[in-house]
């Protein structure tokens, strides 16, 4: 069984891996300015987001969180981004969306130090915490955002009920992310379950194998400089470079990358 569906599958100790690996990556990374841990997005028709210099860089991994956050319109909103990793979205989202709040939540407490230091825009904000466990009362946003990282929680229902508990009636979970074809059934079922409706569902994908194509040469760069050998394969999993098991495995079908909106009654 390749390394990366194995960890997807051993349940709890899958979380305590990921507790490990991603303040190893922040430490590994920070001074690389890599801002964004997720895959991409690039739609067949580009879609010509006027972004600034700096953010250019990035354009393929905003793409995927332009794409997910404007499901809804989140201007003067309070948001919620569960999972946020090096903030690189949630300062997207706060400049260019406008919501009234924006925090992000990430388990990585290497993470939200990094994200605290570096990412200074009015009206956003971090905290260390548990996707399982929030940390917030209910009814306290109008949007959850979770952007590729549902994967990780080994208890994916109680993740969705506390995204239904800190929404308030009439607000919206934007959400993408993917799973192995083994597993896409336990997880239509959980989110069928779960105490929202769903508004919208797309298969991505092509858009995300396109965004794939478009991040390869810089990740795999960052995957040689600044990750000991033995993890290059690892590595190059976890950023979906061309060649990799993951992105083999979205390219044949073996895995399905989805992207979604709820609304909670």
């Amino acid at each position: 069984m390749p390394v990366i569906d194995h960890l997807f599958s051993i349940g709890i100790v899958r979380k305590a891996i990921w507790k490990l690996w991603y303040p190893f990556v922040t430490r590994r990374l920070q001074k690389k300015e890599v801002l964004f841990l997720n895959y991409a997005f690039e739609p067949e028709i580009p879609q010509g987001l006027p972004l600034t210099p700096e953010d250019e860089t990035n354009r393929a991994s905003i793409q995927l969180y332009h794409h997910v956050a404007t499901q809804e319109d989140i201007r003067g909103k309070r948001v919620l981004e569960i999972s946020c990793g090096h903030g690189g979205g949630a300062s997207y989202l706060t400049r260019t969306l406008q919501p009234a709040q924006y925090t992000g939540l990430d388990l990585n407490p290497t993470g939200i130090k990094f994200c605290l230091k570096r990412h200074q825009v009015p009206g956003l904000n971090f905290v260390q915490g548990d996707a399982e466990n929030l940390s917030f009362a209910d009814n306290s946003f109008d949007a959850v955002i979770n952007v590729e990282a549902s994967h990780c929680y080994p208890h994916f229902p109680q993740f969705l009920r506390e995204v239904a508990r800190v929404l308030k009636p009439g607000g919206h979970f934007l959400y993408t992310d993917f799973r192995f074809k083994d597993g896409i059934s336990e997880w239509e079922k959980d989110l069928a379950a779960a105490p929202l409706k769903m508004l919208k569902q797309r298969v991505i994908n092509a858009d995300v194998l396109r965004g794939m194509d478009a991040n390869s040469q810089r990740s795999l760069q960052l995957i040689t400089e600044n990750l000991p050998k033995f993890m290059h394969t690892l590595g190059r999993d976890f950023a979906g470079v061309q060649g990799s098991r993951i992105y083999t495995a979205l390219q044949n079908g073996q895995l399905s990358y989805r992207s979604y909106c709820f609304t909670k009654a």
